[in-house]
């Protein structure tokens, strides 16, 4: 690409430079790929680019900022960018226009690893013109959330109802590096959708989170959701939990369990917010999920799940509860467990009830089940079993978002 090659060239000058002016000073080194971004480089996420055709988004993009001339133009090139890539998956994922390859239209893996193509880019980017610590980090923050649905949600027209949902990428791609995660998945195919329910029409728009740690202690889901949560009519944010089932979540627990993120950070602490002074060890679901799990919404069982992990209050032993936390207690895991799944479970529901909206705001989170290969599929990314059971999957989250709308619309 390009920008490579003008930094391999630029390199060449600095170290001949070097090589006859001994006093000289030595070039500042280049800042590294993430740990998530070196993944980039695996035979599988190559495959999945060039099966795809998302392959040509970095390298198009590499070359559009490797020609920008201010730090101004090259933020401008990262909102272009960002936010076409985000159309261009969700075009893909409803069957707008041609597409490239042969995987097939609902993947949601092409959008993650040509997002990590840019965020690499941008990271190890060095421009003539010189670019502040805090310049990088703005742009890939704008590249980030362009790119991830979170600055286009829009609720254009009359008389229609308002739902928003979020997905997330894939995660432990060091256990399997061909990992799908059939949220985000939803999240493409859900994004500016209908869904027809008593009450009327309803819009849905989406946005994809990052599993990483250090992203919700910045405020990523506080910033996205608050802007919405006032207008909107039913809420929720969905993430990939057990085998074989969905789980509406009763409960979500302020505590991270340290399991690492994609960048193999762990955190094990209450779970970091604004005013941790007032900050409840729980909050609750507002979804209708008596109405959730008792409709016909696919082939797998929907179950209201109540279990939690506490410290009962006076007690310093965590045990398990079958029905939910008991007074005063400290959390340790919410039904969604103590990973980002919860996290973001805890943070949409303390920021809806934050702003005054737990009785008239239906909102909660929704495990899907794990998106599982066909059998004896090792080593391919993709096979027809595979395909089937995400497609099944966001066929199911459209009808459970439908019932949820049904049931909480009547309030």
């Amino acid at each position: 690409m390009n920008s490579l090659r003008v930094r391999i060239g630029v390199l060449g000058i600095a170290l001949l430079a070097g090589a006859l002016a001994p006093g000289a000073a030595h070039a500042a080194t280049a800042p590294s790929p993430t740990v998530e971004e070196q993944r980039l480089d695996l035979a599988v996420p190559q495959e999945i680019l060039r099966r795809s055709g998302f392959d040509s988004v970095a390298p198009e993009f590499a070359r559009a900022l490797g020609g920008a001339r201010s730090y101004a133009q090259a933020r401008r090139i990262a909102v272009r960018d960002g936010s076409a890539l985000w159309r261009r998956a969700v075009d893909r994922a409803q069957g707008r226009g041609p597409v490239s390859g042969d995987l097939s239209r609902d993947d949601d893996r092409p959008l993650y690893w040509a997002r990590l193509g840019m965020t690499r880019d941008v990271r190890t980017w060095e421009p003539g013109f010189g670019l502040s610590g805090r310049q990088r980090a703005a742009l890939l923050d704008v590249l980030e959330r362009t790119s991830r649905g979170q600055t286009g949600i829009r609720y254009p027209g009359k008389g229609e109802r308002r739902i928003l949902v979020t997905g997330f990428d894939p995660f432990t791609l060091d256990r399997d590096i061909r990992i799908s995660n059939p949220s985000g998945a939803s999240a493409l195919a859900l994004d500016g959708t209908v869904v027809r329910t008593a009450r009327g029409p309803a819009r849905v728009e989406t946005a994809v989170f990052p599993v990483r740690w250090d992203d919700f202690t910045r405020g990523t889901v506080e910033r996205t959701l608050r802007p919405y949560l006032p207008t909107v009519d039913l809420f929720t944010t969905v993430s990939q939990g057990r085998v074989g089932r969905f789980d509406v979540e009763r409960t979500n627990g302020a505590w991270r369990g340290g399991f690492p993120d994609n960048d193999n950070v762990s955190r094990t602490e209450t779970v970091p917010v604004a005013d941790p002074a007032s900050q409840p060890q729980w909050t609750t679901t507002t979804l209708p999920y008596a109405a959730i799990t008792a409709a016909r919404t696919g082939r797998f069982p929907v179950y209201d799940h109540t279990e939690v992990t506490e410290i009962p209050a006076g007690g310093t032993e965590a045990v398990v509860r079958a029905d939910g936390p008991t007074p005063g207690s400290t959390a340790r895991a919410g039904g969604g467990g103590d990973y980002l799944s919860n996290e973001i479970a805890y943070r949409a529901t303390l920021l809806r009830d934050r702003l005054g909206l737990h009785d008239g705001l239906p909102g909660g989170h929704v495990h899907t089940p794990v998106l599982q290969f066909g059998a004896g599929n090792t080593t391919e990314v993709t096979d027809p079993e595979f395909v089937r059971n995400r497609v099944d999957i966001i066929d199911q989250v459209r009808a459970i978002v439908t019932v949820a709308a049904d049931a909480g619309f009547r309030k």
